[in-house]
């Protein structure tokens, strides 16, 4: 899957720089991991085409999953930032804060995706499933990309001491 290859190139990149980024990069694997095992999901290919829908439980366990690692990105990894920055003096740029910003904005999609189907029971039908699991995956895709540049500009604030 295009995500997986992604991070993969992220992790030989940016791998082994920072404890931070490192952290980050293990929660979005897990988050891919379990984004798949629903994607994986597919119609049968015989004649009557039935189609295997996630469980309740996978899909709360997906949603769990999700809402950790944007609470996490907005709350654990953003704060570990700015403690190794404060240790050093150094200021997040506007650059940096507009690229954070752009991450801000896919959270509210992602949330109503675990609003949707967090709570789901045996008995729906999810019939927007499909149309909201592609959905999904362009907005995690969109995010993972404006969190590599974030990624990109930390790694190059911590190698360089401030007023270097």
């Amino acid at each position: 899957m295009v995500m997986l290859r992604k991070l993969k190139r992220t992790q030989e990149q940016w791998g082994g720089s920072s404890d931070v980024i490192d952290h980050w990069l293990d929660s979005r694997q897990r988050l891919i991991v379990e984004f798949c095992k629903l994607a994986a999901l597919q119609p049968t290919s015989s004649k009557t085409a039935v189609v295997e829908l996630p469980t309740p439980a996978e899909l709360q366990h997906f949603c769990g999953e999700l809402v950790d690692y944007i609470s996490e990105g907005h709350f654990k990894i953003y704060d570990m930032v700015m403690d190794k920055w404060r240790s050093t003096g150094f200021e997040a740029t506007d650059e940096i804060n507009d690229t954070y910003g752009k991450i801000v904005l896919t959270t509210e999609p992602l949330l109503n995706f675990t609003d949707k189907y967090a709570a789901v029971s045996d008995d729906e039908t999810l019939d927007d499933f499909d149309a909201d699991m592609s959905e999904i995956g362009e907005v995690i895709e969109e995010r993972f990309e404006v969190e590599d540049r974030l990624i990109q500009l930390i790694a190059d604030s911590l190698a360089i001491p401030p007023g270097a």
